[in-house]
């Protein structure tokens, strides 16, 4: 029997497999750099061993996965080369697993995380299932009747799933060192529908995914009451958003979500679709009020009048969905954004609508630009765009104190980068400040 090893096991999506495989009876140990990642917690759960990287770890009888952000000149993967062990990259490994499963991708520019988080959890609460959700989450079950998971279109990743079900939750341009336009991101949607072989559910509010030409039937979902599947009377209070179903017109069911904000209704409208589609009971599909949430997606603390949140938004709409959520839950609280962009080239791309939607919050910090391996600075700083953020500040690690003068606010850490070492900093200056 072999054993699965993974090279950069600490990856969110390579996490994830990893405790799928696990669950599944497999053998599996893992590489990675000693750095400390949350992803790793679930994995020491699962006693599933993670070593220093080292050529050494390589050897006969492994059956190698390696992760996307390692380039083939990398220690392990050369020994594994060299030795002609059975190679795959993430994408190609889970375009392989998943082939045993009904299986149903869940993809898009936002919102993929916590769609299939949603989805997980509903699916989960009636049939074994299978899960892989990017914050690092994963699940596996002998029996499984499903297997959910997030397909992502970087470096059109995606083309190598064959999924019996699609969500598309929308189409927008991002990925600007891969993508050279939002057609160019379009192209890539289109070519992946022509991989799914019996449904597609996409969100018909997004003009791009209107266009899609698929094989399969497409049920659309959305406000606007073309959509097969519509959502009407949305009303929001300390519980969560209530909304009323109808389904080509005729009222289907109300449901309710512990979440808020109109990108949190489509989320849920699209696992309500999928799950009619598929025979589900609205009984069973109603289990999605239960819903926890997905790690760094509105992660929520409160202390004292303060309520921290962590999000990985990094994109001006993710941005402006994640200060819109807070202003509904939170209406009589101001709301301060601390903000670090991811890579340079997204920082440069987006820099004029980084700063539109960064200015619907009352306060704004910013913090350097998290910059990626596989590009260089062009010389943009984190003043570009303070320029473009009224009232803007930079916010130093060792100066998150100056967050305590916020007092009755919601901060929201926002970032796809480290941002989270800033959260953590202003949690030891109040614990400190209580020790006192």
């Amino acid at each position: 029997m072999t054993i699965y090893h993974f090279i950069g096991i600490k990856g969110t999506g390579m996490s994830a497999l990893a405790q799928i495989l696990h669950d599944s009876g497999e053998n599996v140990q893992g590489s990675d750099v000693e750095k400390e990642f949350f992803t790793q917690v679930a994995l020491e759960e699962k006693n599933i061993p993670v070593m220093p990287f080292t050529k050494n770890n390589i050897r006969p009888g492994l059956t190698i996965i390696a992760g996307n952000a390692f380039n083939d000149d990398h220690e392990e993967i050369r020994e594994a080369k060299k030795l002609g062990l059975p190679f795959y990259r993430y994408h190609e490994f889970l375009g392989k697993w998943l082939k045993q499963y009904t299986s149903i991708a869940i993809t898009g520019a936002h919102g993929k995380t916590s769609t299939t988080g949603l989805l997980a959890h509903v699916l989960n609460q009636t049939y074994p299932i299978s899960y892989l959700i990017g914050d690092g989450s994963g699940k596996g079950h002998k029996d499984s009747k499903y297997f959910v998971f997030e397909a992502c279109e970087y470096r059109r990743h995606f083309l190598q799933y064959e999924p019996d079900y699609a969500i598309m939750t929308n189409i927008d341009f991002d990925h600007p060192d891969y993508f050279s336009s939002i057609d160019d991101v379009f192209q890539s949607f289109q070519e992946m529908s022509e991989n799914v072989k019996k449904g597609i559910v996409a969100c018909g509010d997004d003009e791009y995914l209107q266009r899609i030409q698929a094989k399969v039937p497409v049920l659309y979902y959305g406000f606007a009451d073309t959509n097969d599947f519509q959502a009407k009377n949305v009303f929001e209070d300390e519980d969560g958003t209530t909304f009323d179903v109808f389904v080509r017109n005729n009222f289907y069911e109300s449901f309710i979500i512990p979440s808020y904000g109109n990108h949190n209704v489509l989320n849920a409208l699209a696992v309500i679709a999928i799950c009619h589609y598929e025979g589900m009971q609205a009984s069973d599909i109603k289990k999605l009020h239960s819903f926890k949430g997905v790690k760094r997606r509105f992660t929520e603390k409160v202390v004292g009048n303060q309520v921290l949140i962590d999000d990985y938004a990094h994109h001006p709409k993710e941005i402006e969905a994640t200060i819109e959520a807070a202003r509904k839950k939170y209406p009589y609280k101001s709301i301060t954004a601390i903000f670090q962009p991811h890579t340079y080239s997204r920082t440069k791309t987006f820099l004029k609508e980084f700063a539109k939607s960064l200015n619907l919050a009352d306060h704004v910090f910013l913090c350097d630009i998290f910059g990626s391996a596989r590009e260089g600075d062009g010389n943009l700083t984190i003043n570009d765009l303070r320029f473009l953020v009224e009232g803007s500040k930079i916010l130093e690690l060792e100066a998150t104190s100056v967050l305590m003068e916020y007092k009755d606010s919601v901060l929201i850490f926002m970032g796809a980068g480290d941002i989270q070492k800033f959260q953590h900093a202003y949690e030891n200056v109040l614990t400190d400040k209580e020790e006192v």
